[in-house]
């Protein structure tokens, strides 16, 4: 056979295939619909093993067993996705534990930050909140979570993520730790600014003192004035606070205009960071889980099967539901050796039939799942 003929049977039997696959997912349709009037769950994983290694013995040759137990594999992950989707079709919408409401109550509520006034934080919680919040800052990043949970706050902010460092990773563990919902999120650009006392001039400086992730990413300006001895800081408020209470001309902070104006201190050079891009993402907690009726963010977390596909499986749910993945991020789970808990971030609403399909599809393969907030 040359070329083109090979070409003309590989169509024919495409043709074959897919009239097959037709019918195959017609007859799973009927399934659903006895499954609905019968309340059988979808997935059957022992069902679905017995006939992978079925169907994997109709070949003779190794390399073809494998090829067709991944081929079905997806067969039936296709199936088991339009399942959910008709069994959907025939209820009203799930309950997931979360009510909309037109809007947050901003004014007066309680707002614990982590850090000191004039941080980053402080000065997330002061773009959302504005004057109508009261705003008290708390020692530690969990201090914050244990504020709302205990209800002493009615909000938390926190950060959860730089543009450029990265995710804040114990932020995500303390998520699973606390009975705690993300309702809103800031993106607050990082404006690092050289501050002084305010009679300071820049041939004054000998010491810069600031958090090691303000000196770093403040490194191309600092790193043209080798005279200066860079000194790690708590925090980048922590160090304006130093400078002010010192009143040594010869010191200076690298923290936020905030933390200037609100100890008085001279804008020597900003901003001073390399990337003028850099961004950190705050998230906005609350005891309640709420969200409002415009939220656009769905953002859950779960625990997969530790074997191949697993991940890929319930991504797939996704994928078969349209649904745009913003963020993925996987974290150690406590006392599991190499198995990992997956934090995702996807486009949507908890209203959605979409993301409601594939969170029905993720929580019945998924080893664990919550639904960590809509905003």
């Amino acid at each position: 056979m040359d070329l083109q003929e090979i070409r003309g049977s590989l169509d024919v039997i495409d043709r074959q295939m897919a009239e097959l696959f037709e019918k195959r997912m017609g007859l799973c349709a009927e399934v659903a619909r006895i499954k609905a009037g019968t309340g059988k769950a979808v997935y059957d994983g022992k069902r679905e093993a017995e006939k992978l290694a079925a169907i994997s013995e109709l070949a003779d040759d190794d390399f073809a067993k494998r090829d067709l137990e991944e081929l079905f594999s997806q067969i039936m992950t296709m199936s088991r996705r339009m399942q959910y989707r008709i069994l959907a079709e025939g209820r009203k919408a799930a309950d997931l534990g979360f009510c909309a409401v037109d809007e947050l109550k901003k004014k007066g509520a309680r707002v614990a930050y982590q850090g000191v006034e004039g941080s980053y934080g402080h000065g997330a919680a002061l773009q959302y909140f504005g004057e109508e919040g009261s705003l008290y800052h708390v020692p530690a990043m969990e201090d914050a979570m244990v504020e709302v949970e205990e209800g002493r706050a009615d909000f938390a902010v926190l950060p959860i993520e730089n543009s450029s460092a990265g995710a804040v990773s114990n932020n995500y563990d303390l998520l699973i730790r606390h009975d705690v919902y993300i309702v809103a999120e800031i993106q607050l650009p990082v404006r690092h600014a050289l501050l002084g006392l305010p009679g300071a001039e820049l041939s004054d400086i000998r010491r810069v003192y600031s958090h090691p992730q303000a000196l770093m990413q403040s490194s191309r300006y600092l790193g043209a004035h080798r005279e200066w001895q860079q000194i790690s800081a708590e925090n980048t408020a922590w160090a304006a606070k130093k400078i002010w209470e010192d009143g040594d001309i010869a010191q200076a902070a690298v923290a936020s205009e905030i933390a200037g104006r609100l100890y008085g201190l001279k804008t020597l050079a900003c901003p001073i960071n390399y990337d003028e891009n850099n961004t950190t993402r705050f998230i906005v907690l609350s005891k309640s889980p709420v969200y409002r009726k415009d939220a656009g963010k769905v953002s859950i977390c779960f625990e997969c099967a530790h074997k191949s596909g697993a991940l890929y499986n319930m991504l797939g749910n996704l994928i078969y539901n349209h649904i745009n993945m913003l963020m993925i991020e996987s974290r150690p789970i406590e006392g599991r050796s190499w198995e990992y808990r997956f934090f995702v971030d996807m486009e949507g609403s908890l209203g959605d039939a979409g993301i409601q399909n594939a969170l029905a599809g993720i929580k019945a393969e998924a080893a664990a799942l919550r639904i960590l907030g809509n905003y």
